[in-house]
């Protein structure tokens, strides 16, 4: 499902999956966070991803932002890593088959330790043989494509994508989770996004998410510029940024209007896939599709 705007076609993603799951009474308490939910309240997982389509989602992201083995592996007597993929991944294609077939199922790979520590990645090695892990469970389990997102640093990111590669041909995306102060096109571990660029020439689709809404214009208006048009550059913001002492500060971006305003701004400056990320909501999707449908 796509929405026509500005004379090409718009996949207008999701939103926010852990935020909503706590804004929905759900414990996403760590180290497991939004996976826990998947054991814990399956049904309201299902009933978010149901929200979503209902709102005009044309791609629905599977719950597994925190299924790897590596997190899995700090929940004394919890599951498998493997089996919670395995059941995020059949909550959505159901959700999806029963409410918009047409729709696509996303398999999330995030890193494998903390969005906002780039320091803590493990090796280049490690990362390798966890995301291949991670990524061959998720196709096993009938997602339509793989989310690479929130990437943070440059090794974890080249072990991700060439994982994806190897596993999943042309059925994958990477997302980057960038400064937002500053030049645009800096990775959160200080790294020029610039090193990574020429090796992503031939990726689907890249992008930026997990970036305050009002500084993704400009990352999506730099990587539109040095990637080639056949690379779609997707764009999925949070609502708001953590201050120095680590606190959420909630931008103007909350107001699902206002959320959509910025990301008609997305498009215009070149991304063709959009959607939410941490805050976001149904409501903030439905405002997006119907802003869109409207230029």
């Amino acid at each position: 499902m796509t929405t026509a705007t500005t004379g090409r076609d718009i996949l207008l993603l999701d939103g926010a999956t852990g935020s909503e799951l706590d804004r929905r009474g759900v414990d996403v308490s760590l180290p497991l966070w939004s996976a826990r939910a998947l054991v814990t309240a399956p049904e309201i997982v299902a009933e978010i991803h149901r929200d979503y389509l209902l709102a005009g989602a044309g791609a629905i992201t599977a719950n597994t932002f925190r299924t790897h083995a590596r997190t899995l592996a700090r929940e004394s007597g919890g599951p498998a890593g493997a089996e919670l993929s395995r059941r995020a991944v059949e909550i959505t294609r159901a959700v999806r088959d029963e409410h918009s077939p047409g729709a696509l199922v996303m398999g999330s790979v995030a890193p494998l330790e903390d969005c906002y520590r780039p320091e803590l990645a493990p090796d280049a090695d490690a990362c390798r043989r966890e995301h291949a892990e991670l990524i061959g469970t998720l196709l096993d389990a009938g997602v339509d494509r793989i989310l690479i997102e929130t990437m943070n640093n440059l090794t974890e990111a080249r072990a991700a994508v060439s994982a994806a590669r190897q596993l999943a041909g042309d059925r994958w995306m990477v997302s980057f989770c960038m400064k937002s102060a500053g030049p645009p096109g800096t990775l959160l571990s200080g790294e020029p996004i610039a090193m990574i660029l020429d090796e992503l020439r031939d990726a689907p689709a890249v992008g930026v998410n997990c970036v305050a809404a009002p500084s993704v214009e400009a990352q999506v208006t730099y990587l539109r510029a040095m990637l080639p048009e056949t690379t779609a550059i997707i764009a999925y913001a949070n609502i708001g940024y953590a201050d120095d002492a680590g606190n959420w500060v909630a931008t103007d971006a909350v107001e699902p209007q206002r959320y959509a305003e910025y990301a008609l701004k997305w498009v215009r400056a070149g991304a063709s896939i959009v959607g939410g990320c941490c805050g976001t909501t149904p409501a903030t999707i439905r405002a997006v599709g119907r802003c869109l449908r409207s230029e």
